[in-house]
């Protein structure tokens, strides 16, 4: 299915995941807006290597916890190219501390990130893919949210409740013709799972490796391209670790 004309939105698009989204989108015909919190020489290294697949190609710097921030960077996709067909919920933090020792602005800042940041982005395109009564949103969970882990009792609840969210935007939306799903990756190499012992999780996957950013973007890719049937799910791409 050729993407040629639509237009991607990619939460946190400059490094890792985001990064990987954004170029496997590209490729695959969409024109892409994407955020980042604050390293710009990154994000424009990524428009120059975006623009290689012909595509457009707009960053915006804009902090998807702050409502304001996540609707200028939703308002700005639709000003500048007059849809919005994908929405990539990408954009997250840890915060990661054993539960008794939590402070409570960790717990906020990740709920907040994580969470609500989902919520106001997914609020501001909704009405648009409304509107033109077509689009897909994917939102980027994790198998804490699933599972739970030690040590992440703030992140594991806000990638838990990214899943009932999509569930109930996929219910409110299907009628307009939008489609929501999760993706909760499992052990991938970035720079959020840097300094963790890597040869030891491996050992504990049957493909025997981490994943890499590429492996989450190809089934985003798929979920925004190829499932247009495919609603309300939540595609664990782990390597088979949660088997």
């Amino acid at each position: 299915m050729s993407n040629q004309g639509k237009v991607a939105v990619v939460t946190g698009g400059s490094r890792g995941i985001g990064r990987a989204c954004v170029m496997a989108l590209a490729e695959s015909g969409f024109d892409v807006v994407f955020s980042y919190a604050s390293n710009k020489a990154a994000a424009s290294q990524l428009e120059n290597d975006v623009k290689v697949f012909g595509g457009k190609v707009m960053s915006v710097q804009a902090n998807a916890a702050n409502q304001l921030e996540a609707q200028m960077l939703i308002d700005k996709a639709q000003t500048e190219f007059g849809r919005i067909d994908a929405l990539v919920n990408n954009a997250g933090i840890t915060k990661d501390g054993l539960l008794i020792r939590m402070s409570d602005e960790d717990w906020d800042d990740v709920i907040a990130t994580n969470l609500s940041g989902v919520f106001y982005t997914t609020r501001a395109a909704g009405k648009y893919m409304m509107k033109q009564r077509s689009g897909t949103i994917v939102n980027i969970s994790s198998i804490s949210g699933i599972y739970g882990n030690a040590g992440q009792s703030n992140y594991a609840a806000s990638k838990a409740g990214l899943i009932g969210f999509t569930k109930s935007v996929a219910k409110e939306l299907g009628s307009r013709g939008v489609t929501a799903n999760v993706i909760a990756p499992g052990f991938i190499s970035t720079d959020m799972t840097e300094g963790l012992p890597s040869d030891e999780i491996a050992s504990h996957v049957p493909l025997k490796r981490l994943g890499q950013p590429e492996d989450i973007a190809k089934a985003v890719v798929f979920l925004t391209s190829s499932g247009p049937y495919v609603t309300g799910q939540v595609l664990q791409v782990d390597g088979g670790l949660t088997l």
